[in-house]
């Protein structure tokens, strides 16, 4: 059987736990064909990002020119794009070629998971303003919420259940906002979309093992969007027991030589649909 196909625009992690790395794994664990157009390199590893470098916009876009000519994309997850530059070039070719891309997914990177600023500020109005309003769904965290909106981080399920409905209103067709960041032994995600809420739960597992879990669900919400054919509450519950599965399945792991010092990967490995 022929595999359906996803595109990952985003930005390289030598790693392997975050990016476009941990994209094609994924994509990979969901028994979808990859493709990757990267749109910038790193030097980081488990401890942090050491340095960043943006790709040409041209020769990003010429990336996935390349692919979308040839291969019937079903789903686009958008990740790290750097700079204006490059963000403002894959909007112009998203808003030309739309319905090439299939369902969007866009993960607004902003920050590491060791903190480390991974977008210009300049880029972050690009995103607000041209990419949020081409995606199915986007995925914020706590962080990435309050900056989309110029507000403080929520502090509660509600307050980020209020933001996301603030996206909706704003011009998102639908929100997946990430609770990881919010206290407590659960973990809530809240999902917005023009027909309802959602809160999708689970418990949280203890570990410093959390690098790439953005950049990793994601790109598992693309992958079950195209298998299952569009953008589904369903697709989202897929992706987040994919992520909750790899999680606990690398909660041990280390493979850093200082595991203490940093976040190690989650385990990729695992099957993605169960």
């Amino acid at each position: 059987m022929t595999p359906e196909v996803a595109l990952s625009i985003a930005g390289s992690d030598p790693s392997g736990g975050a990016g476009i790395q941990a994209d094609l794994k994924t994509f990979s664990a969901f028994g979808v064909h990859g493709c990757a157009a990267i749109a910038g390199l790193t030097v980081q590893n488990t401890v942090g990002v050491r340095a960043a470098l943006a790709v040409d916009p041209t020769f990003v876009t010429d990336q996935v020119t390349a692919v979308i000519d040839d291969f019937p994309v079903a789903a686009t997850k958008l990740g790290m794009l750097t700079n204006s530059g490059i963000a403002t070039a894959v909007a112009d070719l998203l808003a030309a070629r739309r319905a090439e891309f299939g369902t969007i997914v866009l993960d607004p990177v902003m920050v590491a998971t060791s903190g480390d600023a991974l977008l210009s500020d300049d880029a972050v109005e690009v995103v607000r303003s041209r990419l949020v309003p081409l995606a199915d769904v986007i995925t914020p965290n706590v962080p990435e919420a309050a900056v989309l909106l110029g507000r403080a981080p929520a502090g509660s399920v509600a307050e980020l259940e209020a933001q996301a409905r603030e996206l909706v209103a704003a011009g998102a067709r639908a929100v997946l906002a990430k609770g990881g960041h919010l206290d407590g032994d659960e973990v809530t995600d809240v999902l917005v979309t023009a027909e309802g809420v959602t809160h999708l739960t689970s418990a949280r597992i203890v570990t410093r093992n959390t690098h790439g879990t953005g950049c990793t669900l994601s790109s598992a919400v693309a992958a079950a969007s195209a298998l299952t054919g569009g953008f589904t509450v369903d697709a989202v519950t897929m992706a987040r027991d994919y992520l909750h599965r790899a999680i606990a399945a690398g909660a041990a792991w280390r493979l850093s030589r200082t595991p203490e010092a940093g976040h190690g990967p989650v385990n990729h490995l695992v099957e993605g649909a169960s």
